[in-house]
């Protein structure tokens, strides 16, 4: 008699799905672990290339700096003329697009998958995460599942974003809330050249 975790039994059937899904979970797991040491080259030209071939979708003239930590890659879409700090960490276990001109400071965590805490398995619940041209985010900011960034809005530093973020607002806190607006509307900059070896 073969269980689940949660000690219900399994048919047959049930079970080899559950090896099927096992097996791709290492399989993922194993392509998570290489991205993870491709995120330590110091050569961000190089990291992009290698970020490519593994899936993650990544406009022109965008660049991802050292030390990046992913979770199932193929659900990551960049878009141009964006830079993503240090430490960053990027959720892709449901859909993350980041658009063009975004500026990601140091070690700013998005997670697009969370737990269930009222559900007796404690199962986990997966939402998309988008985030619009021209957006900045401070330092150790934390963008929640399901949350939209509207174009031009500023994220403070180790802000916790559980609510859409309207455009060109700033927001900060725990829980993010806004604190002002930005003046400029119309935005045309762009972020340029990141630092070689970063």
């Amino acid at each position: 008699m073969i269980k689940d975790k949660t000690g219900k039994e399994l048919t047959k059937n049930e079970a080899a799905k559950k090896v099927v899904n096992r097996i791709g979970a290492i399989l993922l797991e194993t392509r998570v672990a290489v991205f993870h040491l491709v995120g330590y080259i110091p050569f961000h030209t190089l990291r992009t290339v290698l970020y490519r071939l593994g899936g993650i979708t990544i406009g022109h003239g965008s660049t991802i700096h050292m030390g990046a930590r992913f979770y199932d890659p193929r659900n990551i879409v960049i878009g141009e003329d964006t830079i993503i700090g240090e430490g960053a960490v990027l959720d892709g276990r449901d859909k993350l697009v980041i658009g063009n001109h975004v500026a990601f400071a140091s070690e700013v965590a998005v997670y697009n998958s969370k737990h269930d805490i009222d559900d007796e398995d404690f199962s986990p619940v997966d939402a998309p995460v988008a985030i619009k041209d021209y957006v900045f985010i401070g330092p150790r900011a934390i963008i929640l599942p399901g949350v939209t960034i509207g174009e031009g809005a500023i994220v403070a530093a180790a802000a916790v974003v559980t609510k859409d973020v309207a455009p060109y607002t700033v927001v900060a806190g725990i829980p993010a809330k806004q604190i002002g607006e930005r003046k400029l509307k119309d935005l045309h900059y762009r972020l340029g050249r990141p630092r070689l070896f970063r």
